[in-house]
């Protein structure tokens, strides 16, 4: 038997199990919201074409627009300043985007503390329990942020002082780029970086150092609460827009049952 029928015969008799961590797509999706004077993306929007009518009696179709960073996305090295000699998100290497991934879960110190930061020495506590980080792989930060997303004030949980939403520290941002051999990091949060992160030095160190390393970004993620720690393939399907930082993607793990 082929690999491939191993795998199909692993999926068909329950083995491996297909998780879709893709949040739904809609005009409800929550958006990021930048101060003045920066501008903001657009959007999630469906503007109807024909639906079974005089316009198309026999289809029904529709036109939409949205951000490239709207929902679950993907993060190319060129949307960031230190990225912006990287790779667009149609240049990124097909055989990249199935890889091993694994998760960090840190629910419950998020719940209680949504400014919550993700350390070095947790993640290599991490490893001491579950192996080293995958090479060419995936770091699923979980936070328990995905039950807020059909909500965008709890989603963006913003006060006068900006947003209050779980990230990742400078140094071990720093570290996850430059000294450890993942691809990329996947968060349930609107971006890779705290809420708190544009007061960080430097500002939004997630998209600085890992966009700058060639690195990528997976954001608004769902379902990681039904994955193990490792084992899992990650699948992700940006769409492959020519000049594009980034892309809304599908984003399915195959994980062991």
């Amino acid at each position: 038997m082929s690999v491939l029928a191993r795998l199909l015969a692993a999926l068909e008799g329950g083995e491996v199990e297909i998780v879709d961590l893709t949040a739904p797509l809609s005009e409800r999706t929550p958006i990021i919201q930048l101060p003045p004077p920066f501008a903001n993306t657009r959007g999630f929007e469906l503007q109807e074409i024909s639906r079974y009518d005089a316009r198309g009696p026999a289809w029904y179709w529709n036109n939409f627009s949205a951000g490239e960073h709207v929902g679950t996305h993907f993060d190319a090295p060129v949307h960031w300043i230190t990225g912006k000699d990287g790779l667009d998100v149609s240049q990124v290497p097909p055989a990249q985007l199935i890889a091993p991934a694994v998760v960090i879960d840190r629910s419950r110190e998020c719940a209680a503390d949504p400014d919550y930061l993700l350390e070095i020495d947790e993640v290599r506590a991490w490893e001491s329990e579950h192996g080293s980080l995958p090479a060419g792989g995936w770091l699923l930060y979980r936070t328990g942020w995905d039950s807020r997303a059909s909500n965008q004030e709890a989603f963006l949980n913003a006060d006068e002082r900006g947003p209050h939403t779980p990230g990742v520290s400078v140094d071990c941002a720093r570290w996850l780029a430059e000294e450890t051999p993942i691809l990329g990091i996947g968060v349930e949060t609107v971006g890779t970086d705290a809420g708190a992160a544009h007061s960080f030095d430097p500002p939004f160190p997630c998209h600085a150092f890992m966009l700058g390393a060639g690195k990528y970004g997976l954001t608004q993620l769902a379902n990681l609460a039904k994955l193990p720690p490792t084992g899992v393939v990650l699948l992700v399907a940006p769409l492959p827009i020519v000049h594009g930082s980034g892309s809304p993607a599908r984003v399915l793990a195959l994980a062991p049952r």
